[in-house]
């Protein structure tokens, strides 16, 4: 029994199309604006213009910099919730955060680190970009990818109880399944 040339066209294409090159960045959600209407998150809301109480006192004109009407929602959360928006604006951990810090870098830290995440990153989302593109019926590529490096909490919670630490975070005793 053989197979009619166009069902071995179409799969040869198929094959083909799913070994073809995406460029560097592969994208693992499949959130497409459908409507002929504006993407809502595109749209970024901006504070009202006012007129500063000096003007010597704006910064200068630098390009990249923020403009003084940009949303900034990690300081308006900060305010929110009563902190001081001023901490988010710099890079380095607060001072209150030290021991913290001194604690996690105990073993060392890898002074590139967000490099080297950067690209395990991106060559996850590569290598699972390629295998995926035959899947039908909607599937969510971004846990697909990435569900092996999810924790476990409930095992962790078996573990940690069974050399006898402490979990205050659920009751004593209680089994969690």
């Amino acid at each position: 029994m053989s197979l009619p040339r166009t069902t071995i066209l179409v799969l040869a294409l198929a094959v083909t199309a799913a070994c073809g090159d995406r460029g560097e960045e592969v994208t693992l959600t499949r959130i497409k604006n459908t409507g002929s209407g504006p993407d809502e998150f595109t749209i970024l809301p901006t504070k009202p213009l006012q007129s500063p109480d000096s003007y010597n006192d704006l910064p200068p004109p630098a390009p990249g910099a923020p403009n003084l009407v940009d949303p900034n929602p990690k300081a308006e959360g900060v305010a929110a919730l009563g902190g001081n928006p001023a901490a988010t604006a710099g890079r380095q951990p607060a001072a209150a955060d030290s021991a913290l810090v001194r604690h996690a870098a105990r073993h060392g830290v890898p002074e590139d680190i967000r490099r080297e995440l950067a690209l395990e990153d991106r060559e996850t989302r590569r290598r699972h970009g390629r295998v995926n593109i035959l899947r039908l019926g909607p599937t969510d590529d971004y846990t697909d990818a990435y569900k092996d490096q999810w924790l476990n909490a409930q095992a962790e919670e078996r573990r940690l109880r069974l050399r006898g630490i402490e979990t205050p975070t659920n009751p004593p005793g209680e089994d969690s399944r």
